[in-house]
């Protein structure tokens, strides 16, 4: 059984001064992954003797980001996909294990009006072609914070947000086309029918007061591992960011 966790923490040096190292310490995962680090090579130094860590930096200082930490060492990481967003800014941090990959991404936010969906569709298409093609040689497990809401049952206010970024057709399209080239959300697997769990919540109006959320951090295997989700949620309970935590339970 291996454990995982993903959780994007709006700033690892803010999240450092907060509960980050107690989260870690009590959801004792195998590999926790994170996203909007926000930092720069030596600027947030971790406590975790027992992880190896790897990181994507942003060459623009205090933007984006990934990183992901494991208890088994890598037998290679990479960080470069060929496609400009995901090398410049930090976006992609995949670690290969003997028995599958696992990637960490933090996909473009398409910004207020979509200004930046064109940025948003190349990088979809070059990291789907990217999941097949790591898929090709063994199992991917892939996580992190996708910037969309795939289905109405996956934010509170599906109408009034109805072509906003994040619940556009063109991305609900994009992340329709990635599960169909072999992949499957872990969540929707188990609890397909299950309203009112989100991972995400804007800081106006008091809307993790209310649960007015979204789910856009997603846990993805491939589909030879559907039958082997042992368990899929998202931490709710968990705050110090503006996104929870999400876990991942895989019989391997």
């Amino acid at each position: 059984m291996k454990k995982f966790v993903s959780w994007n923490v709006n700033g690892l040096r803010a999240i450092l001064k907060k509960n980050f190292l107690d989260v870690v310490a009590d959801l004792d995962p195998d590999v926790f992954a994170i996203q909007e680090t926000k930092c720069q090579e030596g600027q947030a130094v971790l406590d975790l003797p027992q992880y190896h860590e790897a990181y994507s930096f942003a060459e623009r200082k205090g933007y984006s980001g990934t990183a992901v930490f494991s208890k088994e060492e890598p037998l290679s990481v990479v960080t470069g996909i060929g496609e400009v967003a995901a090398d410049t800014e930090g976006r992609i941090c995949a670690c290969e294990f003997a028995e599958h990959w696992f990637v960490c991404v933090y996909v473009p936010n398409s910004q207020r009006g979509l200004a930046r969906i064109g940025v948003r569709e190349v990088f979809d298409a070059r990291f789907t072609d990217f999941l097949v093609e790591l898929a090709a040689k063994k199992p991917v497990v892939v996580c992190g914070d996708f910037n969309v809401a795939h289905e109405p049952i996956d934010l509170r206010h599906p109408e009034a947000n109805e072509g906003n970024a994040g619940y556009s057709q063109i991305e609900r399209d994009d992340f329709s086309d990635l599960l169909a080239e072999g992949f499957v959300d872990s969540y929707r697997s188990l609890h397909p029918d299950q309203e009112g769990v989100y991972s995400w919540w804007s800081y106006q109006r008091r809307a993790r007061l209310t649960n007015a959320g979204w789910r856009i951090d997603y846990f993805l295997v491939s589909d030879e591992l559907e039958d082997r989700i042992v368990a899929a949620d998202c931490l709710m309970d968990i705050e110090g960011s503006d996104h929870c935590p999400i876990l991942l339970e895989l019989n391997l």
